[in-house]
């Protein structure tokens, strides 16, 4: 199958384990299940669960063992943007060119919906793995989504992003910028595919290293790209509101570096992630094709 092809199966795939995981709108409290169902259902590209997918795939990992995990990243994800979105946050009003959570339905039960869906991506990570695997295993992989969800990864990525915002203008580097998006949303990418690795019976050190520094490469490029999209795509194309950077003061990779500089630090680490698999086989060829997509995407 073709990469499109590949993301479209995966996609389906991981929206029916979220459904069965997620609690039915039609179970009390209704409005907090329907605003989590909202979050979630809310469109997107399911990148980071095609990550989970695709790296167990290169391994050899069958798609049933790595559907709790998929979903368990996308329900951390689908989290994040819920509270990314709210007033205290970046004050969004729409995401993928729907109505955010908190102007869907209200601050409160938004608050609520990210809690829940947090809480929710560990319990299936802990007791709905099938089949079993080991307990350190899964122990392992539940410390991977901890540890890139809270303040020494994607939470804390986003506590500096907004000590940064006013910094616009001023003395932040690129080394910095980087320690930021490292952390905000390379964290979050590189535990897909760690726990697409650690889904597999039997992982060595050497995999292991080489996947992960593909996925940092990539959760960098994904950053840099997205900066790049915020100057150069429409609103519509979007589906949030075109510089919202700019509006909120937030130091990019364009405002720093160029929009000319910045592309060719983009298309440097995606060959650099591409690098870092030279010694798998054809298995891994989704993986090298995912990482052109990532500077490839028009949202």
């Amino acid at each position: 199958m073709s990469l499109k092809e590949l993301m479209i199966t995966y996609q389906q795939r991981v929206w029916t384990v979220l459904d069965t995981c997620l609690p039915a709108p039609t179970v009390q409290p209704y409005l907090l299940h329907q605003a989590m169902r909202y979050a979630v259902f809310n469109g997107g590209k399911r990148i980071r669960p095609v990550l989970v997918y695709l790296t167990g795939s290169a391994l050899e990992v069958a798609p049933e063992s790595l559907d709790i995990p998929a979903a368990a990243v996308e329900l951390i994800h689908s989290y994040s943007l819920v509270h990314d979105d709210l007033p205290a946050m970046d004050d969004d009003d729409l995401r993928r060119g729907q109505p955010t959570c908190h102007k869907a339905y209200d601050e409160a039960t938004a608050i609520l919906a990210g809690d829940a869906l947090q809480t929710l991506a560990f319990y299936i990570l802990s007791h709905q793995l099938t089949p079993k695997l080991p307990v350190q295993q899964r122990l392992t992989m539940i410390e991977v989504l901890a540890l890139a969800s809270g303040s020494r990864g994607m939470a804390g990525g986003q506590a500096l992003d907004i000590n940064a915002a006013g910094q616009f203008g001023r003395d932040l580097g690129i080394a910095q910028l980087e320690n930021i998006h490292i952390h905000k949303t390379g964290a979050l990418i590189r535990a897909s595919v760690k726990l697409g690795a650690l889904s597999c019976a039997e992982l060595d050190k050497t995999t292991l290293n080489s996947l992960d520094h593909y996925a940092k490469c990539i959760g960098l490029a994904f950053q840099v790209h997205d900066d790049i999209l915020d100057v150069e795509a429409p609103t519509q194309t979007l589906g949030k509101p075109q510089g919202s950077d700019l509006t909120h003061q937030k130091v990019t990779y364009p405002s720093l570096l160029g929009l000319g500089e910045s592309k060719k630090l983009a298309q440097t680490l995606i060959e650099e992630a591409i690098a870092s698999l030279t010694h798998f086989n054809d298995k891994a060829q989704p993986l090298r094709e995912l990482a052109h997509f990532i500077i490839a995407r028009e949202y």
